[in-house]
């Protein structure tokens, strides 16, 4: 195993450990118990993507593109304000606990829609996937696929983990309070995510 792989997996780990977005969603999913393998494959496959295109040139391609950044930036901004502030709704409404015989109730295709949306329609995933990782490889010339492979493989580490692992939260998040609390924290993630990004 290279260096450059470790290297890479090992950035990669890091960006994806803090609860964003996606994490949120492969979370939830993952306490219901409903559609696991196809919604962290999803996000695997779809990490696995940006990265390559990152690795393959895109990372220097935005650098060289100075407007391009700062459209993601801005819409990365955005998009995270308003996915918090609804993260914040769900928690002040509350009425949310987890109940087994719900499980498998929502459909693959509109969990799999609003997945794509939170992954593909989130600039902070491209920011943090094609810009900075792919930023990062040029530093292992010669060696960038290794680096990309070893990101790649933190993701499906991470997401599999995470949508598997979720289920021993299950007893605690069967109180509706467990729900509220997760909400407010996944707001205010997000909203630390906007700021973060627009102070650049």
């Amino acid at each position: 195993m290279s260096f450059a792989f470790l290297a890479g997996f090992q950035l990669s780990l890091g960006l994806i450990a803090a609860i964003g977005a996606q994490n949120a969603f492969v979370l939830r999913q993952g306490l219901r118990r409903e559609h696991v393998l196809a919604v962290c494959l999803f996000c695997a496959v779809s990490d696995a993507v940006l990265i390559s295109a990152g690795v393959a040139g895109f990372g220097t391609l935005s650098r060289a593109l100075p407007a391009a950044g700062e459209a993601l930036r801005w819409g990365g901004v955005a998009f995270l304000l308003w996915y918090g502030a609804r993260a914040f709704r769900a928690a002040w409404r509350g009425g949310e606990a987890l109940h087994a015989a719900e499980a498998g109730a929502a459909r693959l295709p509109g969990v799999l829609a609003a997945l794509a949306l939170i992954t593909w329609a989130n600039p902070h995933v491209w920011l943090d996937t094609v810009v900075l990782i792919g930023s990062v490889s040029a530093r292992y010339p010669g060696q960038s696929a290794s680096f990309g492979a070893g990101a790649a493989l933190a993701s499906f580490v991470f997401f599999f983990a995470l949508g598997y692992g979720a289920r021993l939260l299950a007893p605690l998040f069967a109180r509706p309070r467990a729900w509220q609390v997760l909400d407010a924290a996944v707001g205010v993630i997000m909203w630390t995510i906007a700021l973060r990004l627009a102070l650049g």
